[in-house]
This record gives C-alpha cells, structure tokens and sequence, in this order.
C-alpha cells in the first residue's frame, strides 16, 4: 500500500477533512462498581451516544496484549504467506487486504474468525429459500499461538458481551437475562484489523461511515486512536480517546431494534494517518440465523406503538454480507427498510 490507487478515494462527503470535535468524550464505566449505577451510566450512554467505554471489565491485560501482538505478527508476514488463509466468496472467513477486493473502499488489511466454529447461516438472502451453508475458520501457521490466543480471547470477550447484554437489558426495565436465548447459536465473528500508513491519509478512510448490524460491538484498540462517531445532536465527528486497558463498546442495529429505538445504531468510521500503523481487534456480537428481530413487546405500548416489522436476522446478515464481495445495483440494506 505504497500510494493511494484513485479507487481509494472515497466521495467527498465521506473524506476526513470535515471538521472534528475535540472537547466531548464518550462516558467511561468502570464495571466493578455497583450494579445500580452502572446501569444507570450505561443507559444514559446508549440513549445519548449508542457508545461507551468500559473499565476492570475482567478480560486480563495480559491476554489483551498477547493478542496485540500475535495480530501484528501475523500482519508483518509478507503478502504471500497471508494469502494463504485468504478469504473468498465461499469462505468469508480469513484473510484480506482491501487493496485486492472487488469492493475497493476501506484502507486496511483484515483477518476474520468465527467465534463459533462452525457456525451456520443462511445460503442466501432470498425470503423462500432455507438451505443453509456451513462457515468455518481458517488458521495460518504463523504465528505458532495464533489459533490458540484467538480462542481464548474470543472466550474472554464473549463473557464480557453477555455481562453488557445484561446492563443494556436492565437499562430498558427488562429482564437481564432476556436477549441470552437469541445467542444460544450465534454467528457471532472477531476480527483483526490492521491499517497502515496511509501517504495520503485526506484521501482515505481506514473505514467508510458505517453502522454495526448486530447486538453490540466490543472493540479493543491500541494507543494510535483514528475511531470517531457522529454525534446525534449535531452530526459532528468525535474522535474516541485511546484509553489504556478499557474497551469500546457501540450498540449495532439488533438492539435498536430490540430496544423499538429507544437506543439507537450509531454511525462510525475510523481515519488513517502517514506515520502510524493501527491494530484494531472488534468483537461482533450477533443472533443465531433463525431469530426473528422485532421490538419488545414490554417496550411497546398504545403511546409506543412497533416502529418495525418483524424480519429474519440471518436474511438480514446474509444480505449485508454479500456487499464484501461484489458491488450492487441496489442499496444496501438497512434496518430502515423494515421500518413501520
């Protein structure tokens, strides 16, 4: 990734010369506090935000690092020894480099691994058809610990989501127990993300303005920073302060739409710079492919009525992922669409 290919350009509203917010900051919660007050912080986070950040969260430090480390030797490698675990349309699962994708957009080399293994999802988009196509991981042999330190910190942070699960549930008045069934088979997927220096960091994005489809997304980042998110009352971008040890916590259109928007998706995207390499490791948390998404009925109400009409998540994920792979004619689908 030596220059900017003009298919990196991305259209001007979505360039990172607009102006950006550095006075507000996202709410810092520290977890080993008590219950009340937590789910009190985290509610008013989900309704102003949809982000926070989360401290003594209870993932070792240690194994944070460790996972730092095997995703930037396993980025370091040359280009053909990575291509060895590359994905494809078949297997979504492994490696990439945007440099190389019909879908040229994001600045950035990436490696994706089911949490799950092996996980199913649906074979295609189309309403009628049910056939199911089985996903599995893909493992490089280098570095020797990599398979080893995934799993277990996939482990570790899949704790973690559930204990957010629970404060998101009682925020909104609900069981904390009460999304745990949707995730009894999830397709839940890690992945590793690597953006180099970028020359021409004005005309790149290390990730196009975006929404996340699932439950919630758990984010570790290293000390370099580039995330920002679109503030709902003005739509300023606001950098997301590296913050050593915590995680970075954004709801994703599955809990928007469980919660009829009382929480709402919130739009992000990450910014590169010349001199800095950056390692991100997010942790999408989703539903099994057979749950039906739709508000919760205790959340619905004469006052409140549904605001969308009930759809399968698998369809919905098997739609959104298709784009990873071939430009479409159409737009890509949204929760909107489903809007009553």
């Amino acid at each position: 990734m030596a220059e900017v290919d003009p298919a990196f350009i991305q259209p001007t509203e979505f360039r990172p010369k607009v102006k950006v917010i550095e006075a507000d900051e996202i709410p810092v919660i520290d977890l080993s506090g008590n219950t009340n007050d937590i789910v009190l912080e985290i509610g008013q986070a989900c309704k102003k935000w949809g982000f926070f950040q989360v401290i003594n969260h209870g993932v070792p430090s240690e194994l944070r690092k460790r996972m730092e480390r095997v995703g930037k030797e396993f980025f370091d490698q040359p280009m053909e020894d990575k291509k060895l675990v590359k994905r494809d349309e078949v297997n979504p699962m492994g490696y990439y480099d945007s440099e190389h994708t019909k879908n040229v957009r994001d600045w950035k080399e990436v490696f994706d691994l089911l949490v799950k293994d092996p996980s199913f999802v649906p074979a295609s988009h189309e309403p009628d058809d049910e056939e199911l196509r089985m996903l599995t991981n893909q493992w490089p042999g280098y570095p020797s610990e990599f398979r080893d330190t995934c799993k277990e910190y996939a482990g570790e942070v899949e704790k973690l989501a559930y204990k957010l699960l629970e404060f998101i549930s009682l925020s909104l008045g609900l069981p904390a127990n009460c999304m745990h069934g949707y995730f009894k088979d999830q397709i839940s997927f890690m992945r590793l993300n690597y953006y180099p220096p970028c020359p021409s960091p004005d005309l790149a994005l290390g990730v196009g303005p975006h929404k996340d489809g699932g439950a919630l997304t758990v984010l570790s980042q290293d000390d370099v920073g580039g995330l920002q998110i679109k503030r709902k009352s003005d739509g300023e971008w606001i950098p997301v302060r590296p913050i050593p040890d915590a995680f970075i916590i954004n709801l994703g259109d599955a809990t928007q739409v469980w919660s009829n928007d009382t929480y709402e998706s919130p739009e992000h995207r990450v910014v590169v710079n010349s001199t800095k390499g950056r390692i991100s490791i997010p942790f999408f948390f989703f539903p099994a492919h057979y749950v039906m998404l739709k508000p919760f009925e205790e959340l619905v109400n004469e006052q409140n009525p549904a605001r969308y009409r009930e759809f399968n998540w698998g369809k919905f994920f098997a739609t959104r992922n298709r784009s990873d792979y071939k430009k479409r004619d159409v737009e890509n689908i949204q929760i909107r669409h489903f809007r009553i």
